[in-house]
């Protein structure tokens, strides 16, 4: 199921100065610590969305691909960084610049949540069971050494 949400498209249809526009939206959650903390937190989801998208189409598009209700949406450009990447002929690196990116910081309503990290949660919850297991295991053993 995760692996359907890494990459999802909506299509937004808004009227723009008596015409309709119809813009592609391309959510793509960022899987972070720093955003898993966001999210149990303060219920605040992080993605990663095209440059030219504003608060208004962000909030739509999830509001329609997850169906939740959307409370802020707070957007942060975060300029590429410039990296060294090979030698030339004449043995000198050339400069490149990683891309652009936006974030988009989306709050929903209290009570409601999407299921990005549902994958991890399920993991923390096995590996819990098994431990327990491996607890019980050892005070068994534990108890027949003793007798």
């Amino acid at each position: 199921e995760s692996a359907q949400l890494e990459r999802t498209t909506v299509d937004i249809t808004a009227k723009a100065g008596g015409r309709i526009m119809s813009q592609l939206i391309v959510l793509k959650p960022r899987l972070s610590e720093k955003a898993y903390g966001l999210t149990h937190t303060t219920n605040t989801y992080v993605f990663q969305v095209p440059n030219d998208a504003n608060k208004h189409t962000v909030a739509e598009a999830v509001a329609k691909q997850f169906k939740v209700g959307v409370v802020s949406v707070n957007i942060t450009n975060v300029a590429g960084k410039a990296k060294r990447t090979y030698m030339n002929k004449r043995g000198k690196f050339v400069i490149g610049n990683r891309n652009d990116i936006k974030k988009a910081y989306v709050t929903l309503v209290k009570g409601e949540s999407i299921p990005i990290f549902a994958a991890e949660e399920e993991a923390a919850v096995k590996a819990e069971k098994v431990q327990e297991k491996i607890a019980k295991k050892a005070k068994k053993i534990t108890a027949k050494e003793t007798k």
